[in-house]
């Protein structure tokens, strides 16, 4: 049963599409951590990888449409072997074109990523960085042993690059809960988080992006292992916020997958909530036209609530 697009039509709210402003391409599942809240699965044995003929499709629709940001996700994007390319590519069409990368840091470290981090500076690529806590305990716990000392030898080294003060090299941070719990207050965490980076570490970001973890995936397996998944739902459903819906990613973003598949959002394209044809086949990027997906409707599910629970969850953070 989708309680949430009940919980819409109980309020006669619209869940419709407007003009897309971002393209997020998960390039794929590859990864060399293996994190508990990790909605993808991803992790080092996975094989789910963009090829170079995908890319180039992608940014040939690209090319042809006035879409300004291309938001890089995976696994950790860097590890396929078309990374630097795909982003040559992008800044080749304009170098004004904006892209992120969703970094989790410890692979700007590992072996055969050497000048990763020059590069993505040279190309003024935004980073946006998995930092779960500023405490290596909770770090370590969500993410692995070790991950915390990488972490901050990894921010270290993008401070020294100019990430986090030089106003064309934007360093921003990730919070997830490290429980089957909603974020603290947004502000709050990101004073926390400063405070204490810059007094242990000298390490300094522009700002803290707090995101709910969502019941799917590894965390969903995590909870229903721990018997919390029934109780953590509950808890998303009764902090829905309705006035969290104009802020969705979902409504201005479109999610690519690693094949080109076409999403709503990066939460429907690990459950396979691929855009349909009206013959019910899958949607390709290469296969929509931009400037006619306005105004269409969003598909959703359960998961949602993850979104719009207390003040909200975007990939760039609370929405409220």
């Amino acid at each position: 049963m989708n309680r949430f697009a009940q919980k819409l039509e109980e309020r006669s709210i619209s869940f419709r599409r407007g003009r897309p402003e971002i393209l997020q391409v998960n390039v794929g599942k590859l990864c060399n951590l293996t994190c508990v809240h990790c909605h993808v699965n991803a992790g080092p044995k996975r094989k789910e990888i963009m090829t170079r003929t995908t890319i180039d499709c992608i940014v040939d629709w690209l090319a042809k449409t006035e879409i300004p940001t291309v938001d890089l996700t995976g696994g950790a994007p860097e590890m396929i072997p078309d990374f630097r390319y795909f982003i040559e590519r992008v800044k080749g069409l304009r170098a004004s074109r904006h892209v992120i990368d969703r970094c989790n840091l410890t692979i700007l470290l590992e072996s055969g990523y050497e000048g990763l981090a020059q590069f993505l500076a040279r190309h003024r690529v935004e980073i946006i960085a998995s930092m779960p806590c500023y405490t290596a305990e909770n770090v370590n716990a969500q993410r692995g042993e070790g991950v915390f000392d990488g972490s901050i030898a990894a921010l270290q080294l993008l401070n020294s690059l100019g990430y986090g003060i030089n106003s064309e090299l934007l360093l921003h941070l990730v919070y997830n809960p490290v429980g089957a719990f909603l974020p603290g207050p947004q502000d709050e965490l990101e004073a926390d988080y400063k405070r204490e980076l810059f007094s242990h570490f000298g390490i300094v970001f522009n700002k803290l992006y707090s995101i709910t973890n969502m019941p799917i995936g590894r965390f969903a397996a995590f909870l229903r292992h721990n018997h919390q998944l029934q109780e953590y739902m509950e808890l998303l459903v009764d902090a829905f916020n309705p006035t969290t819906i104009d802020g969705l990613m979902c409504r201005n973003t479109i999610s690519v997958g690693w094949r080109g598949e076409v999403y709503d959002c990066d939460f429907n394209q690990q459950l396979d909530m691929q855009w349909q044809n009206p013959n019910e086949s899958g949607l390709f990027l290469w296969d929509i036209d931009p400037d006619k997906i306005d105004n269409r409707e969003i598909m959703t599910g359960n998961h949602c609530f993850g979104c719009t629970a207390g003040a909200g969850s975007s990939c760039a953070g609370a929405l409220l």
